[in-house]
């Protein structure tokens, strides 16, 4: 007897880092979504769409010492050999498109996409490898008034989602206020560089570390609570010194007059020519702002604001939430930045060959259904189930057939059950699903020319207060029958004394 082969069957389960969204959740992300195209749509963008692979040299992410693309990107090699990797964020690909499609645009180019994209990084509580992103760019622009346009737009955004003024904070600097600071310590190294990058990286986590967590990360290195060490800048203390004290000083939070931010970065930067040119574009930004109602407590200059990405140029900004709600385990969270942008100069260039200016914002999607859901903010309006026509007899599933398409055709949400089970499961089925009712027709009922309707709502909340049986079977309160020809006519007016359903079955 030869023995039995064993079948394979794989392990039911999603990738690391990854997640699935059910209906609500997938529901409430495109309500958002519907919310913040209507805000880029206002301003003048038009949608684009590109491909979610892009050529990885077009990415610009390579490891040092392999052909083979950088570990934060996902990537792999075509039957050409050339390496493909799918997209990080929508710019690198906007940028591609432009240079791609130059001479045939309309300069300036204003376009906004949403999408997923994708990094092959450590995925934690709220942090995954694949997010979406909704992006608004505008390329061919040199002023600084489109910067100041994305920071205005960002606070409307989030107003338009209902976070109102006051508990959030659009916050903007300018890379070239830092390059001032750092040329005016003596610190060598082109903006780019590693020990440049790093400063950077050590600034942007002030609001998460503070003043001794990143003095550590300007110096010789932090270790964190799991032991992982970050090597530091090697900086002098001196020169830590100086840096600390500018992020402190110009945390803009609560000021009235933003012009008071940066007088002080002016004493900061002395003499610095590219310093001096950032505090310029911020004061023409601060007038934009002014003229158009934008005060302080939508929009702020804040030192720490310098992004980590080494592509950008001018003017950077972030969108923070200043709320503290509590988690699942009743711990409290900040959300702080759910979208960022800033000036990029450079990232055409890469293509063309000349420059390109370009500036752009993008709201985080994932991270801010996150925090809006635990602000209660988040637009989860039940969707009204469908109502379920039960199949009682196969013999007679033209006739369901006709009633499910009457129902359909009067713009009602409709289902016809196509499982294989009986009566009792079909019920069963149709409660699970959140029916709002069910429709019934047997041979009794057949044979009389009427259907059934149970009003599965009435009927639930019934069987709350109802506990003797005997008046359950006598009253049958949420159960009808009507007239075939009217089974629409009765749906509609079945449905309407249950509008706006709230929370039915969860």
């Amino acid at each position: 007897m030869s023995k039995k082969e064993k079948i394979f069957r794989p392990k039911a389960r999603v990738p690391k880092g990854l997640r699935d969204m059910s209906a609500g959740m997938v529901r409430a992300e495109q309500r958002m979504l519907a919310r913040i195209r209507e805000v880029y749509e206002r301003y003048g963008f038009d949608p684009l769409e590109t491909s979610a692979i892009e050529y990885a040299d077009a990415l610009g992410k390579f490891l040092p010492d392999e052909d083979r693309p950088n570990e934060g990107v996902f990537s792999f090699q075509d039957d050409d050999e050339q390496w493909l990797s799918l997209r990080y964020d929508l710019t690198a690909p906007l940028a591609r498109y432009v240079a791609e499609n130059y001479d045939a645009l309309p300069k300036p180019f204003r376009r906004y996409q949403t999408g997923p994209v994708w990094r092959n990084e450590k995925p934690g509580p709220g942090r995954y490898r694949q997010f979406t992103q909704f992006d608004a760019d505008t390329v061919a622009a040199p002023g600084v008034a489109a910067d100041a346009e994305m920071c205005m737009m960002g606070a409307d955004c989030l107003e338009a989602l209902g976070i109102p003024r006051g508990s959030y904070r659009i916050r903007a600097n300018n890379r070239k206020v830092l390059d001032g600071l750092l040329e005016t310590i003596g610190l060598e190294g082109e903006p780019g560089s590693a020990t440049y990058m790093t400063v950077l990286r050590a600034i942007d986590k002030y609001d998460r570390l503070g003043r001794k967590g990143v003095e550590l990360l300007l110096g010789p290195g932090r270790k964190d609570e799991s032991g992982d060490f970050t090597k530091g800048a090697g900086l002098s203390p001196s020169q830590i010194t100086a840096v600390v004290d500018y992020v402190e000083s110009g945390v803009g939070e609560g000021t009235t007059d933003r012009n008071l931010v940066l007088d002080g970065w002016r004493k900061i930067v002395g003499d610095s020519e590219v310093g001096r040119a950032g505090i310029d574009e911020l004061a023409e930004m601060d007038a934009l702002f002014t003229a158009a109602g934008y005060g302080t407590d939508r929009i702020e200059f804040n030192s720490w604001i310098v992004r980590g990405l080494g592509y950008y140029t001018g003017p950077v900004f972030e969108s923070d939430l200043l709320f503290e709600v509590k988690d699942e385990k009743g711990n409290p969270v900040r959300f702080g930045s759910v979208g960022s942008g800033g000036r990029y100069d450079g990232l055409v260039e890469r293509f063309k060959g000349v420059k390109v200016p370009a500036t752009g914002f993008s709201i985080g999607v994932s991270r801010l259904q996150t925090a809006l859901e635990l602000l209660g903010k988040l637009d989860v309006e039940d969707v009204t189930a469908p109502v379920v026509v039960l199949t009682l007899d196969a013999a007679h599933m033209a006739g369901y057939q006709a009633m499910v398409s009457e129902l359909r055709n009067a713009g009602i949400r409709a289902e016809l059950y196509l499982g294989g089970s009986g009566m009792k499961a079909q019920m069963k089925y149709a409660d699970r699903r959140g029916a709002p009712i069910a429709v019934i027709e047997g041979e009794d009922e057949r044979a009389k020319g009427e259907v059934t309707l149970k009003d599965l709502i009435l009927g639930a909340e019934m069987s709350k207060e109802i506990e003797d049986n005997t008046a359950w079977r006598e009253g049958q309160p949420a159960q009808v029958a009507i007239p075939r020809a009217r089974l629409v006519e009765e749906v509609v007016a079945m449905l309407a004394r249950h509008r706006p359903v709230k929370g039915h079955h969860g």
